[in-house]
């Protein structure tokens, strides 16, 4: 073979790999959408219920066909807190399972003369699905999934076409046949290079589909191809460790325990290698009447594809079963890996939490992690109104210490907004659903409104610095009425932050109204009130000026809050409008 024709072969190797892992990319973002708002919202409600969280492994995985991702994801929420690390290791056993849905898709649809019969069907019921339902998101994003799965499809075909046919190199399958007869040491050899390929490939699915063709073609023997399987188990592990590089101990844990899992099932593999052969080898005879092992080459090879899933997915399903009851050694292990560092949390450091591992591939999940760095923005912003009260201290050094927290909280929110919005931003750059875009409009604004309640708090504490240097006192009913004030301001906040926290289609809008609403009457009634004192004169100009502009950015400050909580709503009001319009 010429230079010329090695590069040609790579060339069009490397092309067909780019169709499947596009097919892969859309037929996962068309499950995103589809799947909306409970696959968000699925990982936030997983408990240490080992069951709970291997179906939610399971099902996310399935839906972004990425065990990579799954676990990358999983690595954020268990630095930020948002998963235990107990709920974490479950939901990786289930990521295994539900990567295996892959192997079946093309052992079913992707292999031989027929792949082309399925691929074209689906583009045309794909593209009359996009253009009938134009109107309707769930009928495009069901659209979406078929056609990627078409590309999946053509994406195989394409690499079993750009395979060079091995059978013209006979030393090279000497070779390989060669390695293959050393028994457990042969094994060892080929899951190294399975999990340095999928190192290589960062893609164990497309690892998966080499693996498949080269089955198909018979190039390998059954044994060399479930080495490789296992060493793709192992090699795709490698993704969330380099996520975690940057996580906390937490994080680092979680990573390691996808490798912890992955490496302690090859072992466990291992030692019942041969009786397990045995097994697969039943099972796939009484399905298809032909044996991996046949004597005839043809014969294997055509049914390798078939054995090679099914031993991917009892060994993934029986592993999970096996290590979902030794979860917490599986946790001691990964204690024992990474030590935990005793520090002191600093709560005035403006350190995102839940994005700060970085932007994932996964832009309906993303907006989840978003959506936790938004409840933890707003319960800074409720700690930072703790503060005023002390701006109102005789002792200066009490003033000045309450006043620099208020600056430093200040300067929190100006940075949480700024790298909050750039994460929306660029999740909004993906390919979401229409309620997924309205969420990140709604998630704009509210952090707009957040850092604009911090900045409303700096004013009042620059107003109450102002009225110290100018020697300004307010008497007892001033001082009163402010305090009615903070209060009426204090439990505004205090809804904003439950609607928050909670189920967006679960808001308390009618209690977020009524405090906003008795802001604006006490701030009513305290215009009155003083227009009518300094007619009497009262007070002096100088303490009305000072009083009235304290109690007027109080009520500014509820304005903020009360947008909060608008903005949820409006969100959940398009969501309920989409999902009418799907069901007419």
């Amino acid at each position: 073979m010429t230079l010329w024709e090695i590069i040609c072969v790579i060339l069009n190797f490397a092309g067909a790999l780019a169709v499947f892992l596009f097919g892969m990319k859309l037929m996962s973002e068309g499950l995103q959408k589809v799947a909306g708002n409970g696959m968000r919202n699925m990982l936030s409600r997983i408990t240490n219920n080992p069951i709970s969280g291997i179906l939610t492994g399971t099902a996310v995985t399935t839906a972004i066909q990425s065990s990579s991702a799954t676990t990358v994801m999983v690595v954020s929420f268990v630095n930020a807190g948002l998963l235990s690390l107990y709920g974490a290791v479950a939901v990786i056993m289930g990521a295994n399972i539900g990567t295996t849905v892959t192997a079946w898709i093309i052992s079913l649809f992707g292999l031989g003369e027929s792949s082309g019969l399925f691929s074209l069907p689906m583009f045309l019921g794909a593209v009359s699905l996009c253009f009938t339902f134009s109107k309707k998101n769930r009928m495009k994003s069901i659209g979406e999934l078929v056609i990627g799965l078409a590309f999946l499809l053509v994406g195989m075909g394409l690499l079993q076409n750009a395979m060079p046919d091995l059978q013209q190199y006979p030393r090279f399958l000497e070779a390989l046949g060669t390695l293959s007869q050393w028994g457990y040491l042969s094994l060892f050899i080929f899951i190294i290079i399975g999990a340095l390929l999928t190192c290589l490939v960062q893609a164990s699915a497309a690892m998966m589909a080499i693996t498949l063709v080269m089955c198909y073609n018979g190039w390998i023997s059954f044994d060399v191809a479930v080495a490789l399987v296992m060493g793709q188990n192992i090699g795709t592990t490698i993704t969330a460790n380099i996520a975690a590089m940057v996580a906390n101990a937490n994080g680092k844990k979680a990573a390691r325990a996808h490798l912890v899992f992955n490496v302690i099932g090859v072992v466990l593999t291992l030692i019942v290698f041969y009786p397990l052969m045995n097994l697969i080898d039943v099972i796939t005879v009484s399905l298809s009447g032909l044996s991996p092992h046949s004597a005839d080459p043809k014969q294997a090879a055509e049914v390798m594809p078939l054995a090679l899933s099914l031993f991917h997915t009892f060994f993934n399903v029986a592993n999970t079963i096996i290590l979902s009851f030794f979860i917490p050694q599986i946790i001691k292990i990964v204690d024992w890996m990474v030590k935990t560092p005793v520090v002191t949390e600093d709560d005035e450091t403006p350190k995102l939490k839940y994005i700060a591992g970085g932007y994932l591939n996964t832009p309906e999940l993303n907006l989840q992690l978003a959506r936790k760095e938004i409840e933890d923005f707003s319960k800074r912003v409720l700690r930072m109104y703790t503060f005023l009260p002390g701006l109102r201290s005789k002792n200066d050094e009490e003033f000045s210490a309450s006043f620099e927290h208020i600056k430093k909280y200040e300067a929190i929110t100006d940075r949480m907004e700024m790298e909050i919005a750039k994460f929306l931003t660029k999740i909004s750059e993906g390919d979401l659903s229409r309620e997924g875009s309205q969420m990140i409009s709604s998630m704009l604004r509210i952090i707009d409104n957040l850092e604009s309640i911090g900045d409303t708090m700096l004013q009042i504490a620059i107003h109450r610095r102002n009225k110290r240097d100018d020697e300004v006192h307010f008497d007892q009913e001033l001082n009163d009425n402010l305090d009615r004030m903070t209060t009426l301001v204090e439990k505004s906040l205090s809804v904003m932050d439950a609607n928050l926290q909670t189920d967006y289609t679960k808001i308390d809008l009618a209690g977020a109204y009524d405090a906003e609403d008795q802001i604006n009457r006490y701030r009513d009634e305290l215009r009155a009130r003083h227009l009518n004192a300094l007619k009497l004169g009262v007070y002096s100009y100088s303490v009305g000026s000072a009083y009235s502009g304290i109690y007027a950015l109080y009520e500014k400050l509820g304005d903020y809050v009360i947008n909060v909580s608008e903005a949820i709503d409006n969100s959940q009001k398009v969501a309920k409008d989409e999902a009418k319009s799907q069901k007419q």
